[in-house]
């Protein structure tokens, strides 16, 4: 689900919203999805139900959507922080999006939030996360933490 073509490092985007409609369109360019629309207001859709800046400048949004045909990570980190209404009211400098087709929301979405959720409560992962300087590393961070839950 996550390979070093999903990891975008060092973007700048002004707002979520933004930053919403540069990953409904690279899921479409990755083949991850058919149409950006349905992945951006699917993306707007969960998180009008809540925030997914989480702390620590970590973000988790998600899309569930028919229009997503295999699940899939995308991970983008800024080189400002990003306003997203965090729960510790920080910036968020770094989005790991899930994309999940509609047919494994409550399998695959949950199992794969539940493990980022659990590694994002480990400092020593947020602090490997944040030094990883080019997408092999990062995914290579990733793969051990998630292969290690």
């Amino acid at each position: 689900m996550i390979s070093e073509n999903h990891i975008f490092l060092n973007q700048s985007y002004d707002n979520k919203t933004d930053v919403f409609h540069f990953l409904a369109e690279k899921a479409v360019a990755l083949g991850i999805a058919g149409t950006s629309q349905a992945v951006f207001d699917a993306l707007e859709l969960r998180e009008s139900e809540g925030t997914t800046g989480m702390m620590d400048g970590f973000a988790i949004p998600h899309a569930k959507s028919a229009a997503i045909t295999q699940p899939s990570v995308i991970i983008v980190s800024f080189t400002e922080g990003v306003e997203w209404d965090s729960l510790d009211g920080q910036p968020i400098r770094y989005a790991i999006t899930l994309f999940i087709p509609d047919g494994e929301a409550g399998t695959t979405h949950l199992r794969l939030l539940s493990k980022i959720a659990r590694m994002l409560m480990k400092q020593e992962f947020k602090e490997q996360f944040a030094a990883a300087q080019t997408p092999k590393a990062l995914n290579d961070r990733l793969t051990k933490y998630l292969g290690g839950d």
